[in-house]
């Protein structure tokens, strides 16, 4: 079956600039994934999700969607590697996003093969519209003026505290070193979306002790329990 195919018969309008497109979000944060849902929503487009590389990948055995927009860091491997096989497949998407709240992911990103990249946080309906639309062959434009939108989304705050319970989850295991490298990424997206400032800055201590070879338990300790804290908060943002 063929997302993009079925697709052709919805033609994007001004107000709706992205009807007609199936989207794929490999993102393992429900956070950030509910910000993309609603801009979906707002944008006439269908979402599809998928929370890992093998997930995605098994999905894109049966489907084949207009866009497809790849988190960097994800809990089996790198998106780069996902971009640069969807990059050199044939036929070949549409328009391939890959999105990091590290900003120094978006050279990995072109360098893999992605059309473009978006920082997180992805909250701005305007940003994300532009993000896809300028990718888009001509046929897929809306035609006319399009107002441009510079909403800004607000994620349902359930899926934070679902992903505060993955991170504890994980941090209640045995931790090594690329379990931490994947844990400070994650946070970082997932609290720069929130507007968490103080949570951002503690998985940004660890990523630091961690690269400079510091002992990492106290800063671990101390995110888990930020972690813990926000658990526990029955509003947590």
């Amino acid at each position: 079956m063929d997302d993009e195919a079925l697709d052709q018969f919805r033609r994007p309008t001004a107000t709706r600039p992205l009807l007609g497109l199936t989207i794929l979000a490999v993102e393992d944060s429900r956070y950030a994934c509910d910000a993309l849902r609603l801009m979906c929503l707002h944008s006439g487009a269908r979402l599809r999700r998928a929370d890992c590389l093998k997930s995605a990948r098994r999905h894109l055995q049966v489907y084949r969607p207009s866009v497809v927009i790849i988190d960097m860091g994800l809990p089996d491997g790198s998106g780069a590697e996902l971009i640069s096989e969807l990059a050199s497949a044939t036929p070949r998407v549409s328009v391939i996003l890959g999105t990091s709240g590290d900003a120094f992911a978006e050279d990995i990103t072109f360098a893999a093969g992605a059309d473009g990249f978006l920082a997180k946080p992805i909250t701005n309906l305007g940003v994300f519209q532009n993000a896809i639309l300028q990718h888009l062959p001509e046929d897929r434009q809306p035609s006319g003026l399009r107002p441009v939108r510079n909403d800004q989304v607000h994620p349902d705050p359930i899926t934070f505290r679902e992903d505060m319970a993955h991170v504890a989850e994980i941090l209640g295991g045995p931790v090594d070193e690329r379990m931490i490298d994947y844990v400070t990424l994650f946070l970082q997206g997932v609290a720069r979306t929130a507007e968490d400032t103080i949570l951002e800055d503690a998985a940004a201590d660890l990523a630091n002790a961690r690269s400079d070879g510091a002992p990492l338990l106290g800063p671990v300790s101390k995110l888990s329990g930020l972690v813990q804290a926000r658990l526990q908060d029955a509003v947590a943002i």
